[in-house]
């Protein structure tokens, strides 16, 4: 996907916050900001929204000297899913459709993105996808591929939203292979996030090798692009990867809410609608 003029304050904006809960001195910050105006004024329109994501948190890491920035917000998101863990595993054996059921969940953990800046509850956010309709559902196309399938790649996106992506993983059946940043990047999944959520008891963890918020194929380790071309299935979670990927030349799957106006109209939905899209390269 490539970047519109509406994604440029949005990365103004993601540079002050990062900033701000990186540090409070106002003259790093200052400078921090000064510097990604220089940077997106030199941008192209036609890369990818997390390619300027990846320079944009390499300047708030260079000038701020902090690694990891929403580090206690991530522990906190963690805790506040695998406190609710046990009532969704209930939710999803009392279901008539377990799997829909875990995929409206996994759905429901991608409220948890602070890189767009919006407010979330975790719990309401989950009641109310249990019951949305979704705007895209491509769900015959998913289950189709998952019964054939013998090898899953499954993209994750921001941590919290891993806890909630182990509900789906155990669903899904089939051996799978969970992919992280290699390093902190907003409040995206890390290893370490990875391990804290429990993903390391139902799937393999690798890192993609890249820093970028989202998974962007050029920036990535050959071990990653070797599995991603040899998946039989793969299972892209959230908007970033959404962003990095959406016109890659092989089937994905995107499971994502459109929290931004940018996304819902690339992908021709409403803001706040749920998506499980197929890129179906037979049509």
């Amino acid at each position: 996907m490539k970047t519109y003029l509406d994604c440029l304050p949005c990365f103004m904006n993601q540079a002050l916050r990062a900033g701000k809960t990186a540090t409070k001195d106002e003259i790093k910050i200052k400078e921090l900001l000064d510097k990604v105006g220089c940077l997106i004024k030199d941008i192209p329109m036609d890369s990818t929204p997390p390619e300027t994501g990846d320079l944009i948190y390499q300047k708030v890491r260079e000038i701020t000297g902090v690694d990891d920035p929403y580090k206690k917000i991530k522990e906190s998101n963690i805790n506040e899913a695998l406190a609710l863990y046990p009532k969704l595993i209930q939710v999803v054996n009392n279901s008539d459709n377990r799997l829909l059921t875990a995929i409206r969940i996994a759905i429901a953990g991608n409220v948890i993105d602070l890189g767009v800046g919006k407010e979330f509850n975790i719990l309401e956010d989950v009641e109310k996808i249990l019951e949305q309709d979704f705007a895209i559902f491509d769900f015959e196309e998913f289950t189709y591929q998952l019964k054939n399938a013998k090898s899953i790649l499954y993209l994750g996106d921001n941590a919290g939203e891993s806890v909630f992506d182990k509900i789906l993983i155990e669903e899904l059946g089939k051996p799978v292979t969970y992919v992280v940043r290699d390093v902190p990047v907003i409040n995206d999944v890390t290893f370490e996030d990875a391990i804290s959520s429990g993903l390391d008891e139902v799937a393999e963890i690798i890192s993609s090798g890249s820093s970028a918020p989202g998974t962007i194929l050029n920036f990535c380790n050959n071990a990653f692009i070797e599995r991603f071309n040899s998946a039989d299935m793969i299972i892209s979670k959230g908007q970033g990867n959404y962003e990095g990927l959406s016109n890659v030349n092989r089937s994905v799957f995107f499971l994502l809410k459109a929290k931004c106006g940018v996304i819902a109209r690339n992908l021709g939905v409403e803001e706040n609608d749920i998506i499980l899209k197929s890129i179906d390269l037979k049509k």
